[in-house]
């Protein structure tokens, strides 16, 4: 991903976890569902960028089996301990910036990566370049701009007080130079980039504990930019912790766009 310092969600604060593990929740059946018809099994060789957390990493383990491998990497890897050890090989990397770590690979995926990616042209360049003719591509990334509202049904204060601070993390977001309506251009780049076979689709989550969860973790984490930004008060927020931890509220996350293909 991009540098520590640039990144608004880095893999130190407290929340990186439970973020995590609400993105397993949502995402990995849409993922593995994906992995599984391109084909993944034993003896692959992937490389698995910006890892962050462990599940999909340990599901492409098992797959992969004691005769393939898994190249982990992360700008910051401190989470990937419990993983690495054979097929798994974690290496602290940043994908918009150094060289692949390897050639040949069968399969190289990235989930919720290129988005916060400032050179992703570059970073798409390298993951493909990395891939052997036939190889596949899975690169998953969400379109805020596409849905960007925590609460589609807008209809009392408490949400249009979610809608009004994820505005506001939008807005942290691009400052770092995140791209908001990257998700949507995925077929095409890839088509451009002279994959074969491209097809893409799209998950929407609305209303599930992991949408909760993950706005919760998400809030608290960027709480302190939110207010150093003028964007919202401590009294906003606490307002917002409350209203979602009743239970209430219709949540939603930003669409993720998965797009796949095969290298020539």
């Amino acid at each position: 991903m991009t540098s520590a310092d640039g990144y608004l969600l880095d893999n130190q604060q407290a929340e990186a976890g439970e973020r995590f593990d609400a993105f397993a929740s949502l995402f990995d059946p849409t993922t593995f569902r994906h992995l599984e018809r391109l084909g993944i099994g034993p003896g692959w060789r992937c490389w698995e960028v910006g890892a962050g957390g462990t599940s999909v990493v340990s599901w492409l383990a098992r797959k992969v089996g004691p005769t393939g491998i898994v190249v982990a990497t992360d700008i910051d890897t401190s989470r990937l301990d419990t993983v690495a050890r054979p097929p798994v090989e974690v290496r602290t990397h940043d994908v918009g910036v150094e060289e692949a770590p390897g050639r040949g690979f069968d399969l190289v995926h990235a989930r919720l990566v290129l988005v916060h990616v400032p050179d992703r042209e570059r970073a798409l360049r390298s993951m493909i370049d990395a891939l052997r003719p036939g190889g596949r591509l899975l690169i998953e990334d969400a379109d805020p701009a596409l849905q960007p509202l925590t609460c589609p049904d807008e209809h009392g204060p408490e949400q249009r007080l979610a809608n009004r601070l994820r505005q506001g993390f939008r807005r942290l977001l691009a400052e770092r130079g995140a791209d908001l309506s990257y998700g949507r251009r995925l077929p095409r780049l890839l088509r451009e980039a002279g994959l074969r076979q491209v097809e893409a689709d799209a998950y929407f989550p609305l209303t599930s504990p992991a949408c909760t969860a993950l706005e919760l973790a998400t809030v608290r984490q960027i709480r302190g930019r939110l207010v150093e930004a003028g964007l919202a008060t401590d009294e906003d927020i606490d307002h917002h912790l409350a209203n979602v931890a009743a239970g209430g509220m219709d949540l939603a996350t930003a669409p993720m766009i998965s797009a796949w293909g095969r290298k020539g």
